[in-house]
């Protein structure tokens, strides 16, 4: 199983950023994913998670109207994207993309199987 999460970097804030998270197709074709983050200091928390068939969305009421989470296949491998506009300094985490246990994305971390290896995203004032 292999999910690569990249895209991350440095930009200032009220800037943009797009994160991408390609899986394999065997393992995320029926399945929701989800975006989650962790800063230092601080425990992994939920970000945005989307359904297999990218139908049904849902967010952090921290990330609501900045940032959109989408999905496209291909025919190798599913890719969910995470884009992030207006970014805080309060953004500034590791992101981690992960693939759920259901065909729907949930809030709750116990609801996700594997997981990607983070990618950061540093957001400077």
């Amino acid at each position: 199983v292999q999910l690569q999460a990249s895209g991350g970097g440095l930009v200032q804030a009220g800037g943009s950023l797009r994160l991408s998270c390609a899986a394999s197709k065997r393992t995320s074709s029926n399945n929701g994913v989800g975006w989650f983050r962790q800063a230092p200091g601080k425990e992994r928390e939920f970000v945005a998670a989307i359904s297999w068939n990218g139908g049904i969305t849902n967010y952090a009421d921290s990330v609501k109207g900045r940032f959109t989470i989408s999905r496209s296949r291909d025919n190798a491998r599913n890719t969910v994207y995470l884009q992030m506009n207006n970014l805080k300094t309060e953004d500034t985490a590791v992101y981690y993309c992960a693939v759920s246990r259901t065909a729907f994305g949930s809030g709750a971390i116990s609801g996700y199987t594997y997981w990607g290896q983070g990618t950061l995203v540093t957001v400077s004032s």
